[in-house]
């Protein structure tokens, strides 16, 4: 176990700028309990933590086992907030969750808490430390427009308006292609136009100490495919029906997540449970594959980086206090 870059913090917290802890990695890489151990020892140290998530799936109320979200044994008593905050009838973009992310954030260092930021949406992190691009409100009419084209139609009409973000885009990433053409057909715009600037980041405004999981990776995948078959012991399959109860779109967050489509199909009869487990464990491994890579090389060099493979919590706490000289 080991830490690959410089702390995140030198001299510790400057008084004009609040504390802000960051504790970010792939799913499955314990960052969750890792979050709970560091609250609990800094409590005892006299700094009461609220842990604040900021995982795109755990958001969603309708998500409870298939996002992991953590249980109240889980949370050992530190309160969390920001799970389960959205209904899955409404999609949750980064700006929409940065902006609740900051109200949490200031309403901790009003009480006098260090606000605990835990998850693996490192577009999440991003917008809200570095800004988002302000970009003007979509037409509804548009929107409705392009949300309903087929994907393949969608990067046609793209590929004709705007050819340089089509070209960077995956051929089947529909929603960012329904994105981008949105923006340029309300706006008039491109959106690489938009991205020039970015606007409303609070990276300025605290004292950031961040830590990064890196765990060894097969030992990670091997903890992803225990992950989705406890899921399924602890009601998966109910899950999904109730989201199908529900009748959410297709393309809502909330039907897209890891476990949902692979879930759906052996409900349809498509798959059997077997093939439908191995095809999810495939998809959160495919997931914390892009989740490393992001991590490994998207943060600044100041985010402290921890390598393991025991998935020691406890030593991995000792070596994150060690790293942020809270020690």
């Amino acid at each position: 176990m080991s830490t690959e870059e410089s702390p995140g913090t030198s001299d510790g917290p400057a008084p004009s700028r609040p504390p802000l802890a960051l504790i970010a990695g792939p799913t499955a890489s314990g960052k969750s309990d890792l979050a709970v151990e560091f609250a609990l020892r800094m409590e005892i140290k006299g700094t009461p933590c609220v842990i604040i998530n900021a995982d795109s799936a755990q958001v969603y109320r309708d998500l409870v086992v298939l996002s992991a979200r953590p249980t109240p044994k889980d949370m050992r008593g530190i309160e969390h907030r920001l799970f389960g905050s959205w209904d899955g009838a409404s999609a949750c973009s980064a700006a929409d969750w940065a902006r609740r992310a900051k109200q949490e954030i200031a309403a901790c260092h009003a009480a006098g808490a260090l606000p605990v930021l835990v998850g693996g949406t490192g577009l999440y992190f991003r917008t809200l430390l570095d800004g988002i691009a302000p970009i003007p409100e979509i037409d509804p009419e548009i929107r409705r427009t392009v949300r309903a084209l087929p994907v393949a139609q969608a990067l046609g009409a793209l590929q004709a308006e705007d050819p340089s973000r089509a070209a960077l885009l995956a051929p089947s990433d529909s929603a960012r292609i329904a994105r981008a053409l949105e923006v340029i057909r309300s706006t008039g715009k491109p959106l690489a136009h938009w991205q020039t600037t970015l606007e409303g980041g609070i990276g300025d405004e605290i004292t950031l100490s961040a830590a990064v999981l890196l765990p060894e990776r097969e030992a990670l995948y091997r903890r992803c495919d225990l992950r989705f078959s406890k899921m399924l012991d602890q009601g998966a399959i109910e899950e999904v029906k109730s989201l199908l109860a529900r009748d959410h779109g297709p393309d809502m967050p909330v039907m897209r997540a890891i476990g949902v489509p692979e879930i759906l199909a052996y409900l349809r009869g498509d798959m059997s449970l077997e093939e439908a487990a191995e095809h999810a464990s495939q998809a959160t491994r495919n997931y914390a594959k892009r989740q490393f890579t992001w991590f490994r090389r998207q943060p600044p060099d100041s985010w402290v980086r921890l390598t393991y493979d025991d998935f020691s919590i406890g030593d991995l706490c000792d070596i994150l206090f060690q790293s942020w000289r809270l020690t």
